[in-house]
C-alpha cells in the first residue's frame, strides 16, 4: 500500500539513489524557477498539472518517479495528487538547492 508523502520523505541520499537507478525525475517548480537551473534529465510538470500531465504522457502507475521543488512543499502536494490517482513508486526529494549540496557532497 503506497504511503502518503511527509516530510521524512525528503532525503536527498534516497533520493539520488532512485535518481542513480532510473527514476523519473519531476521538477513541480514554475518554468521560470525551472529555467533558473534543475537537475539534469529533470522534466518541468508545474505541480498543479501533475496529475493531468501524468496521464496525458501515458505515465505508468508503477513508474518509479522522484519529485522535487524549491522547499519540498509543492512536491508534497504533487505526489498526494499522484497517490490518490493511483501512482505507486512516487518520492518527494524535497528542495532542489538541498539535492544541489548533496549532489556535491562526497559519499561515506
Amino acid at each position: 500500500m503506497p504511503t502518503m508523502a511527509n516530510a521524512a520523505d525528503q532525503d536527498p541520499a534516497i533520493a539520488w539513489d532512485k535518481i542513480a537507478a532510473g527514476a523519473m525525475v519531476v521538477d513541480v517548480r514554475t518554468p521560470e524557477e525551472f529555467a533558473e537551473g534543475h537537475l539534469a534529465n529533470a522534466m518541468n510538470i508545474p505541480f498543479e498539472q501533475v496529475t493531468e500531465e501524468f496521464a496525458k504522457r501515458g505515465i505508468a502507475k508503477d513508474a518509479p518517479v522522484v519529485l522535487y521543488c524549491r522547499s519540498g512543499r509543492r512536491s508534497s502536494i504533487a505526489i498526494e495528487a499522484l497517490v490518490a490517482a493511483g501512482y505507486t513508486q512516487t518520492y518527494n526529494a524535497g528542495g532542489y538547492q538541498t539535492l544541489v549540496e548533496a549532489q556535491k557532497t562526497p559519499a561515506k
